[in-house]
């Protein structure tokens, strides 16, 4: 278990000394932080909604400030290139992000272009049928996402980097919390970029 966690601090270290300099992208973090918790409430309610809400708030607001307000150049503070990085990202780095937000995209272009998924699912009634089978759809790309790495990182380099993954990404919206609820803040103060980490403790 003690090994679990260590592996857990370091993935939530990396992840944010790496990918997390701009105070921009750390803002935005905190808005998807707090939606994904609205998020993992509703889940419960309406799973469908939930979804809804985790991609069409969270997730595009977390993805927004990685891919547009993140410096891609050399990372001075870490003395790494954006390829270094890149190459050793344990999640989803930006190019699999691409990958994971079209199919995001896709999805409501193939239902609407192809209702019911050729027989997959019952044509959807109206446009309040349409949304909650887009949400389900997310929803579905969401969780086999979040398997599919897991699994994935099982084979690349082992299971307990796996579910140490998959641990991080679940937990990811209250550490995001903790690291970045003085984003804002530092933003009103027209600090634009984080002026460094502290060392790994």
């Amino acid at each position: 278990m003690n090994r679990f966690l260590d592996d857990l601090r370091t993935q939530r270290w990396d992840d944010h000394r790496y990918y997390h300099h701009s105070r921009i992208n750390q803002a935005l973090h905190l808005v998807s932080a707090i939606s994904f918790l609205v998020a993992y409430a509703w889940l419960w309610i309406d799973p469908v909604v939930s979804a809804l809400i985790a991609w069409l708030v969270s997730m595009t607001s977390r993805q927004a400030g990685h891919f547009f307000f993140e410096p891609r150049g050399y990372d001075a503070i870490n003395q790494v290139t954006h390829a270094y990085k890149e190459d050793v990202k344990v999640g989803y780095n930006l190019r699999r992000k691409v990958v994971l937000m079209a199919l995001w995209a896709a999805a409501p272009l193939l239902l609407a272009t192809a209702p019911g998924l050729f027989g997959l699912l019952p044509v959807h009634e109206g446009w309040g049928g349409y949304v909650r089978q887009v949400g389900a759809l997310w929803l579905a790309i969401g969780i086999g996402g979040l398997l599919f790495r897991t699994v994935h990182l099982f084979f690349l380099r082992d299971v307990r980097t796996g579910l140490v993954w998959l641990a991080k990404i679940v937990t990811d919206p209250v550490n995001d919390i903790r690291l970045y609820h003085r984003a804002p803040l530092h933003l009103l103060r027209g600090q634009w970029m984080d002026p460094g980490h502290p060392s790994h403790g």
